[in-house]
């Protein structure tokens, strides 16, 4: 009885190897030995000619785009605009779209590749009204590649699992993020409310300038980092909350920031709040209520002072033509001509020389109080720009610090009494150029 026992086990060991062996070696097949290797074309629409997509995912979203113009735009599961670089870059891939290698010439049925029902069915549909469908199906056996297949053709190719996540696209994938939809180049103003005080600035050129609620110099830097988190504040789509959720955490928060933004187009406004350690936003560009990112918020909630310009020059990293300083009864001239700098005619030791400008550059406000300038004991004059840039600055002993003015300007800028001294000290250290050798 033992023996007949063991007979019977060792033949079902021997069968259920020969049936592994067997699927090992039929996967194996379908997964590295195609029928054909070489690649075959699955679409072949130019993108400028793509005018229509629908994309059917197995998990019952459809999504249309259309192209309107050059522009495309989600007409279902709802109208909304599209991001135009999610979509040019779905169309890329979609428009020369082929085939890693042919699995079965002539398939006798769809069903093992999920191609009955597949993961995701394009529709695409040209500018003469041309229709081709694109089906994508289960992953091969290697898990590197997808199965595909274009209806009416009776072959079944791989695709690479990337191709497929190129095409495999949601609603929220496509459609456009952005709180607000102005022209960066073309910004003319911006108003931003927070820590209890508006701020205005206005730019010519490309120069910034704060209006409101004085006029003072602005960093530029400062303004255009704000111009940016303003052009990429964007929905945070992947959050758990839905529509009614963000409303009620937007009405129940703390407001943070208010900005506007004037463009060519008109004036775009952003409203957030706080509301525990999430961020809400309000658009007058897209309906409804968003959350946005952890770090939009902080960035717009930034007061006066971090968008004033601490430099008290604004000559830059370009050598000025000319500098003047009067400190007490000791006083400097420099000018710059070509590589050389000139002291009364003389050239003058160019490390010294370039000491004294870099001191000068530097000079930069610790804060802005709003009193404290008695008379200035240090005058300092800076002409730069080919003589169309004329700076002065007066610059007057305050307790254990300094403040300075520009002239011309009401702005007072406190400066550390290190900064000062060490002014003073580049200017006394300044010598003429050695002799030319004899040699």
């Amino acid at each position: 009885m033992k023996s007949k026992g063991l007979l019977t086990a060792s033949f079902l060991l021997l069968l259920l190897t020969g049936v592994l062996w067997w699927s090992n070696k039929r996967a194996a097949k379908a997964d590295k030995e195609p029928i054909k290797s070489t690649t075959t074309k699955l679409v072949g629409i130019p993108e400028d000619q793509l005018q229509e997509i629908e994309i059917k995912r197995r998990s019952g979203e459809t999504v249309r785009l259309q192209r309107n113009d050059s522009k495309w735009q989600i007409t279902a599961p709802k109208s909304l605009p599209a991001d135009a670089d999610a979509v040019s870059s779905m169309l890329s891939t979609l428009s020369s779209l082929s085939s890693d290698r042919t699995i079965e010439d002539k398939a006798t049925s769809l069903e093992q590749y999920g191609l009955i029902q597949p993961a995701i069915e394009l529709e695409i549909t040209d500018k003469n009204k041309k229709t081709s469908k694109l089906l994508v199906g289960d992953d091969t056996p290697a898990g590197t590649a997808v199965y595909a297949a274009i209806t009416g053709d009776p072959r079944v190719f791989a695709l690479s699992s990337y191709k497929k996540s190129s095409l495999d696209k949601s609603t929220n994938d496509l459609r456009d993020k952005r709180l607000l939809t102005f022209d960066s180049d073309k910004v003319s103003s911006i108003e931003l409310t927070a820590k209890k005080q508006t701020i205005v600035f206005g730019r010519s050129k490309d120069e910034w300038q704060i209006v409101k609620p004085k006029p003072f110099r602005a960093d530029r830097s400062q303004v255009e980092e704000l111009l940016r988190t303003l052009r990429d504040a964007k929905m945070d789509l992947g959050a758990s909350e839905d529509e009614k959720k963000a409303a009620a955490a937007f009405s129940a928060g703390t407001p943070l920031a208010g900005a506007s933004v004037t463009d060519v187009s008109g004036t775009h406004e952003l409203q957030v709040r706080k509301n525990k350690d999430d961020y809400y936003a309000k658009s007058s560009a897209v309906s409804g209520i968003y959350k946005i990112s952890s770090g939009t918020g902080p960035a717009l909630d930034k007061g006066l002072d971090d968008f004033r310009n601490k430099k008290l020059f604004d000559f830059g990293f370009a050598d000025p033509d000319k500098i003047e300083l009067h400190d007490g009864a000791k006083s400097y001239l420099l000018t710059h001509s070509g590589s050389d700098w000139l002291s009364s005619g003389a050239k003058m030791d160019p490390g010294t020389a370039s000491a004294l400008v870099d001191k000068i550059r530097d000079l930069s406000a610790t804060k802005f109080p709003e009193t404290g300038f008695a008379a200035s004991t240090i005058d300092l004059a800076v002409t730069s720009d080919t003589g169309k840039r004329i700076e002065k600055v007066l610059i007057s002993k305050n307790g254990d610090n300094f403040v300075a003015k520009r002239q011309d300007e009401p702005a007072l800028y406190e400066l550390t009494a290190s900064s000062v001294t060490e002014l003073q000290k580049v200017a006394a250290a300044l010598k003429p150029a050695p002799p030319p050798s004899k040699k």
